[in-house]
């Protein structure tokens, strides 16, 4: 399968952005919330390879498959380690400013399965918050990702509708089905290693990372 990485039609009129692994490097703390979690249960212990290749819903959605009807209490233990690291450990990946600079004429959002709080706690620290005109995570929708009902209450809170002119960009299979959810076009970024490859994502388009993405838009609008 050949995933086209030039943009065909027009340039996008707003893009909404995944976050870990799309803009941020903040695997560190989940991996040390999630390790919590299965200690206190007395599961063993994730190492990063096995974060990164399992790690693709939301909490809400993810941890009854793990902990059962005593998820809540796990969920709480996994937040306590979080919140005591997050902020020190989280990263921007190397490609995101350049590519969130060059994209700063668009209207630009975040969706992720990310707690709401956390991910707006995490782009305040970045002093990314004014970067985005919406913020939305993991519990602020009626349903997270792959449902398209985050990326729409994005959308409606930046006054936009969904169609194939709004980009949502993620690294995750669970991001280009949300994309097609919602009737947005699915954008990979990243060669989707962690996820079985970027064909098995089944993008639209693919980049391999933003700087890339942004010299293709640049290119357009020329």
């Amino acid at each position: 399968m050949t995933i086209p990485d030039q943009i065909h039609g027009p340039a996008p009129t707003a893009i909404l952005f995944d976050w870990d692994n799309t803009l941020i490097d903040g695997w560190a703390a989940i991996e040390a919330g999630l390790n919590a979690a299965f200690a206190a249960f007395g599961k063993p212990a994730w190492t990063r390879e096995q974060v990164l290749g399992n790690v693709r819903k939301s909490l809400r959605d993810s941890f009854p498959e793990h902990f059962g009807h005593e998820w809540e209490r796990a969920r709480d233990i996994f937040y306590e380690a979080v919140h005591a690291t997050h902020l020190d450990v989280i990263r921007p990946l190397p490609a995101s400013l350049p590519m969130l600079d060059s994209l700063a004429h668009l209207p630009l959002g975040v969706v992720s399965n990310k707690q709401g709080p956390l991910l707006r706690k995490e782009a305040a620290h970045l002093g990314w918050a004014d970067r985005f005109r919406v913020l939305v995570g993991a519990g602020d929708a009626v349903a997270d990702k792959p449902s398209g009902a985050p990326l729409h209450l994005a959308l409606g809170r930046m006054g936009l509708r969904a169609g194939p002119h709004i980009w949502y960009v993620g690294d995750t299979a669970i991001d280009m089905q949300a994309a097609r959810a919602a009737g947005c076009r699915a954008v990979l970024l990243g060669d989707a290693a962690h996820d079985g490859g970027v064909a098995a994502c089944a993008p639209d388009m693919a980049f391999t990372d933003g700087v890339q993405l942004s010299e293709r838009l640049h290119a357009l609008d020329k």
